[in-house]
């Protein structure tokens, strides 16, 4: 990363103590006195402080790489949900005491200053959290690595509840600064869009291809570094900002039309401006593609630069480089290397095409249709004409190779082909992301299994080798050791702190769950935990939610396959069996959900609505006595994830079974000892299978059930007939019960669940609430229940990222790890 200034051998330069770096920092870089300094001041000093020592491992790091010319991995995302950077780096550093001990001197507790950092708004749901716990153990296992995405300068959005409906708001993260990054304009790449391509023979004779009269566009690298844990060692995660080619017109400017001056540039600049733009339009589609072009162009761009400059021989570059595509996203990344090597480096296409496909790996991430990109092809050849012709010529040499490999069997070639032709014309980006990758990834074994069989079987059999699965994993260091600290450090106290690093050593905390005076410490710490959640929401919410009660929890992105709808149908249910027999001794329960809708999801929106409509009801209905209590916390993110899966009792994970590809929320809560209710989707088999039957509640169908159902001719409507429970309830929505100033405010989720109910709500309805049964005859028994919490705890260590990275390092990437 010449882009640094490292050398091959870092130079020692000892760092100020950490005292006078902080105090350095608030005088010269922020050129406050310590008695004028702000909470948002000290906050900066902190994290300046702390980027120093990051700085220093780095340019060791780098150092290492180079004298021992390991092998790096580039992991390419749209999405790296990083969350707050101060404390994890305070941990990961060993900075501790010395960090609280400055704080305290400037009159702040620590913990008051990590709550002034801003959530990095760079991802939304799990996908870019996946990305973020793989750069910690990437880091902490010292895998040379370095993460490529966009620097959006808006998130998402911003969440916020008017009236029951979610309205979403500019998430503009970057207002105040951003301390932890470092901009590298000496590592500008030029990224070009539209213009035409002008075929011409070159002075050997060979056919090339010249893409001519674009228009371009500058990417501007912003370096930050991610720490692994107590190891020296630290990689960077690029971040691309686009910047104009033509910053300011001042023919424009001296006629006096100011806007049009500036047009130019804020226009090309709207590519790094949001993540995820409403692509419900053909402008917004145009630019998501533009996005996905920009930092994928910029990332190849630089790693051949620096690979060519580290090693020279560009035969070298699958025994150098790994990169990899996180879903789908990144795909186009396939095609910009063959144009890259091809007609900017002069190489044969044989050859070029041989070194692209042992370079990438793919891992997907949904089952989903409807989440695998097409293009259309008028939209891809206006915006990248040389990327639409270098797909075709990759079409055209691989179903030769479909064809010699199923003689005859157009149908397969059809389905196979990375272009689309029912229709308008599309390009299949997942099929583009296959065919050049030389490893293809699910990430939990019932998802691989499902790739296998279903979206990817043709290419399966034809390379069943290429196939492999990677169960998803977490950082037990942000998840566990900096979320649940109280926990940590019981657990650290009866097992030592070997976990932070090995999880598998959680294994030893078994025999405690049958400590009657560990299981008291157990469910103290919980109820502390539940207690700070419980403030939070009176404090947001005005709703009092009982600590003793039973935390039952859903919270991810809303979408009508995760099934929030669902739940809201049991609570529902449940309100009115309390209601029928108030007098019986229910078990105290808080409801709490949480996540966003996309911005154009209608139906996702309404379950919101909903949400809202109900908890309006069952929390004013005083005949429960506060016995059921429903909430939406809003604005999820990492940050109050923090907070809400240690207070956790319950994890609700009931997506249709065959439509989660794994989750990684599922094994946070069970990580910080909540117990799971959910289908045998995704990555809940393995839970199932790690923590044992009788630590976890299982309901529904399961996916080859589901599968019947549906190929029989499933009818949610004599379900709904024969069942009084669920009629009831459907009817209840139906009556505008809950929106009497909108009678028919839900006639649309009625109208999916009796009309075809496409996620399986009602015939996993009856099967959901047994389950929750069987949980809160569990919960009233808090001495078993505890025992329960702390076996999942002492059975997750295979669900760390850090076994998953491994697994990658080692069966894909070919990548070691240079630690001091």
């Amino acid at each position: 990363m010449s882009a640094s200034g490292a050398s091959s051998k870092a130079e020692k330069v000892p760092p100020l103590d950490f005292r006078s770096s902080c105090l350095f920092a608030l005088r010269f870089a922020l050129g406050k006195e310590p008695s004028r300094a702000g909470a948002y001041d000290k906050y900066q000093a902190l994290a300046l402080a702390a980027r120093d020592r990051l700085m220093d491992d780095w340019l060791r790091t780098e150092g290492r790489i180079r004298e021992s010319g390991a092998k790096r991995v580039h992991y390419l995302s749209l999405e790296f949900l990083m969350g707050r950077a101060l404390q994890n780096a305070v941990l990961n550093l060993d900075i501790e005491e010395p960090a609280r001990g400055i704080m305290r001197e400037l009159g702040m507790v620590l913990e008051q200053v990590y709550e002034e950092e801003h959530d990095a708004g760079l991802g939304n749901g799990g996908l870019g959290r996946l990305a973020a716990c793989f750069l910690d153990s990437l880091s902490t296992l010292g895998i040379p690595a370095c993460g490529h995405g966009i620097r959006y300068e808006y998130g998402i959005f911003r969440q916020v509840i008017q009236d029951g409906r979610q309205i979403e708001q500019p998430d503009y993260w970057l207002f105040w600064g951003n301390p932890w990054e470092t901009p590298r304009p000496e590592g500008i790449r030029r990224i070009r869009f539209y213009g035409k391509t002008r075929a011409f023979t070159d002075e050997k004779g060979r056919y090339r291809v010249e893409w001519i009269g674009t228009e371009d566009i500058l990417a501007l690298p912003f370096e930050t570094l991610v720490p692994g844990y107590r190891n020296g060692v630290a990689n960077p995660l690029i971040l691309w900002s686009a910047k104009s080619d033509e910053e300011f017109n001042f023919d424009y400017f001296n006629h006096g039309d100011y806007i049009r001056a500036v047009e130019q540039r804020n226009s090309d600049e709207t590519i790094s401006k949001v993540l995820y733009p409403n692509d419900n339009t053909s402008a917004g589609k145009e630019l998501r593609l533009k996005q996905e072009y920009f930092f994928v162009s910029a990332a190849l761009q630089r790693i051949l630069d620096e690979f060519l400059k580290e090693h020279g021989d560009l035969t070298l570059l699958p025994d150098k480089v790994a990169v990899h595509l996180n879903d789908t996203h990144p795909a186009v990344a396939v095609a910009e290397l063959m144009r890259l090597l091809v007609d900017e480096h002069g190489l044969e296409w044989d050859k070029a095409w041989g070194l692209t496909s042992r370079t990438f790996a793919y891992t997907n991430h949904t089952l989903m249709p409807e989440a695998l990109e097409q293009w259309e092809v008028g939209l891809f050849g206006r915006l990248l004409p040389r990327h639409l012709e270098i797909i075709y010529e990759i079409n055209r040499r691989f179903l030769e190779e479909v064809t010699s490999h199923f003689p005859g069997d157009t149908e397969r070639v059809r389905r196979m082909s990375l272009v689309a032709e029912d229709g308008p014309k599309r390009i299949r980006m997942a099929h583009l992301a296959v065919a050049g990758s030389h490893s293809v990834n699910g990430v939990a074994a019932l998802h691989t299994e499902l790739l296998k069989r279903h979206l990817f079987r043709d290419f399966a059999e034809m390379w069943p080798s290429r196939f492999n699965n990677k169960t998803n994993g977490v950082t037990q260091r942000r998840w566990l050791h900096q979320a649940n600290p109280a926990l940590s450090r019981l657990i650290t106290d009866a097992i030592g702190e070997k976990w932070r690093t090995d999880l598998g050593d959680l294994k030893r905390l078994e025999p405690h769950a049958e400590d009657a005076a560990f299981r008291e410490a157990w469910a103290a710490f919980k109820y502390g935990n539940k207690a700070v959640l419980a403030a939070q929401i009176l404090q947001t919410l005005g709703v009092e939610a009982d600590p003793q009660g039973l935390f039952d929890v859903q919270v991810k992105r809303i979408h009508e396959y995760k099934r929030q709808l669902l739940n809201l149908l049991r609570v529902v249910a449940v309100w009115l069996r309390m209601r029928e027999s108030p007098g019986r001794d229910w078990t105290p329960r808080v409801v709490i959900l949480g996540g966003k809708a996309a911005p154009g999801y209608f139906m996702a929106k309404l379950i919101i609505k909903l949400c809202h409509d109900v908890a309006r009801v069952v929390n004013a209905d005083e005949i429960l006595d506060g016995r059921l209590k429903l909430v939406f916390l809003p604005n999820y993110g990492v940050s109050l994830a923090e907070r809400i899966f240690p207070a956790s009792d319950l994890s609700e994970q009931i997506s249709t079974a065959g439509t989660e590809a794994s989750g990684t929320g599922n094994m946070k809560f069970a990580l910080n000892g909540a117990l799971t209710l959910g289908t045998l989707d995704g990555a809940n088999i393995e839970i199932r299978d790690a923590v044992g039957p009788g630590n976890i509640f299982i309901f529904g169908l399961t996916e080859s059930e589901v599968a019947s159902a549906k190929a029989s001719g499933y009818d949610p409507r004599r379900i709904y007939e024969a069942n009084g429970e669920i009629r009831r309830v459907v009817d209840l929505l139906a009556s505008g019960f809950f929106s009497p100033e909108e009678p028919r405010r839900f006639r649309p989720i009625v109208d999916s669940l009796l009309g075809g109910d496409p996620y399986m709500l009602l015939a996993d309805f009856a099967s959901y609430l047994a389950a929750h049964d069987r949980a809160e005859t569990l919960y009233r028994h808090r001495d078993s229940w505890t025992a329960a919490s702390i076996r999942n705890v002492a059975n997750m260590g295979f669900f760390s990222s850090d076994r998953t990275i491994r697994q990658y390092a080692e069966g894909i990437w070919e990548a070691r790890p240079i630690l001091p």
